[in-house]
């Protein structure tokens, strides 16, 4: 189940939220639990079954670690609970992986290859083990207490709302939410609009720019112009940024509606002016999660330069990993992670001393390079659409696909995602209720007009988002691959 379908906005969710006000506050985290298993159930039941193994198995050495945090007896508990998460991780989302690569070998030396192990990804299942390894190493460290509760601790690995795509929450900052919360009415609100929000990115905006993406993508190198090459790059751009954002938008809109503050996870990534600033605006609950759980035990900058530039290439290896079993996401992670150590050997330098709007053209064109890589299926298919991109492509593309690309409909959406990416959008929002607040009160009717006007807006949202998914069948969820 998917936040983005009929079955979830008006089936399940409404009841969840139903029997979880009408029960006591004692009986809610029990609820929440429950209705978080069947929403992952969804998909599967055996995946519920390895999402409560994970559960146990991280409570259990959670305890042990928590008899004695930073203790040698401890340190032997983490190191046991990290490499369980990580054998559990590498055996559901790399096996395939590594027998593929492994038969490739194989096959060279003229060995007889494995068989094929089949073994089917788990959805969420690297969100919800890093989190799992965010509460073993927060108790060791002491910023965190030992649950003692396993449904507390299985409602902080399964919550839905975030579970399977992000933000990826960190145990400390959630703990005390899970002990204790409250709900006014005003957190409920605001909850829906942002639920409604990253419901409309997602459906509008992200839907529309992936149905185009995808197209380009497909054509044999023969058939790609350039033209089209770099519109399908530019569109899997909006389109990535609207669907991971629409998704944290939801799970934070969600999470207030229950109670519980999520961290932002996305800061308008594509207003930056380096490949630093990018990774601080970029998936930041990831990012600070790699920075604090592995580039900081690696050594950080604290052990020279030369270390420095290892432990970089080191944790983007490991982040381009993260996102798929595929040598193209490996190498989508080490070109961001070069790129860091160049801005880093310049100290500042570059591309901090160029003229601003050059800054964002350099940091844009290399995200929108790594984004090939990100979504080509192969290397081979990514060599082959940079070739198109930049002057191997057919010199005249097919009219019918440009007929259909550019049509009133996409480029409503394109010229929103632009503005929306940019900033521009929340920057005319805000301006406009700054103004409307500051009203006095002899024009209070004028601001109350302003907030029907706001409801009105975000039910059409709603319900235009819902015809979408309704009368659509592309609706496709990328974080399968992850």
């Amino acid at each position: 189940m998917v936040f983005s379908s009929p079955v979830f906005l008006f089936l399940f969710l409404p009841i969840v939220l139903l029997f979880y006000f009408i029960l006591r506050n004692k009986l809610r985290n029990y609820f929440l639990l429950l209705a978080s298993l069947v929403f992952f159930a969804w998909g599967g039941v055996s995946y519920s079954i390895l999402l409560i193994f994970s559960i146990l198995v991280n409570f259990l050495i959670g305890k042990g670690i928590g008899k004695n945090p930073g203790s040698n007896t401890s340190s032997g508990y983490l190191a046991v609970g990290v490499f369980l998460n990580v054998l559990f991780l590498g055996v559901f989302k790399y096996a395939n992986f590594v027998v593929e690569n492994l038969n490739g070998l194989l096959d060279f030396l003229s060995y007889k290859p494995f068989e094929d192990p089949g073994i089917i990804l788990p959805v969420g299942i690297s969100f919800y083990t890093f989190q799992a390894m965010s509460y073993l190493i927060d108790v060791y460290r002491k910023e965190a207490k030992v649950q003692k509760n396993p449904f507390d601790l299985g409602l902080y690995i399964a919550l839905f709302p975030q579970l399977i795509a992000g933000p990826i929450v960190r145990y400390h900052d959630i703990a005390q939410q899970i002990k204790s919360r409250t709900i006014d009415s005003a957190g409920f609100v605001y909850g829906i609009k942002r639920f409604i929000t990253g419901l409309a990115k997602k459906v509008l905006i992200a839907n529309s720019m992936g149905a185009i993406a995808d197209i380009a993508f497909s054509l044999p190198a023969e058939q790609l112009s350039t033209p089209i090459a770099w519109l399908g790059v530019v569109t899997y751009a909006l389109q990535i940024f609207f669907d991971f954002s629409g998704y944290s938008d939801m799970a934070i809109g969600l999470g207030k509606m229950f109670g519980f503050t999520f961290l932002e996870n996305f800061n308008y990534p594509y207003i930056s002016g380096s490949i630093k600033e990018f990774w601080r605006r970029w998936h930041i609950s990831l990012s600070t999660w790699f920075r604090d759980y592995l580039y900081v035990p690696l050594g950080g900058n604290r052990k020279g330069k030369w270390r420095t530039y290892l432990n970089l290439i080191l944790v983007f290896f490991v982040t381009g990993l993260w996102h798929g079993a595929s040598w193209s996401f490996v190498l989508w992670g080490l070109l961001h992670g070069a790129f860091l150590i160049i801005e880093r050997i310049s100290d500042g330098r570059f591309p901090g001393k160029l003229w601003k709007p050059l800054q964002h053209m350099y940091t844009l064109f290399i995200v929108l390079m790594a984004w090939v890589l990100f979504r080509a299926d192969t290397l081979t298919q990514a060599w082959s659409y940079y070739g198109a991109m930049f002057g191997n492509g057919v010199e005249q593309g097919d009219m019918i696909l440009y007929n259909k690309i550019l049509n009133q409909e996409f480029l409503l959406f394109f010229f929103l995602g632009i503005l929306s990416a940019t900033g521009i959008i929340i920057k005319i929002s805000k301006w406009l209720d700054e103004k409307l607040e500051s009203i006095h009160i002899p024009y209070l009717p004028v601001s109350s007009a302003y907030r029907i006007f706001q409801s009105v807006y975000f039910i059409g949202i709603l319900i235009i988002c819902s015809v979408y998914l309704i009368t659509n069948t592309y609706n496709p969820f990328i974080y399968y691959r992850f």
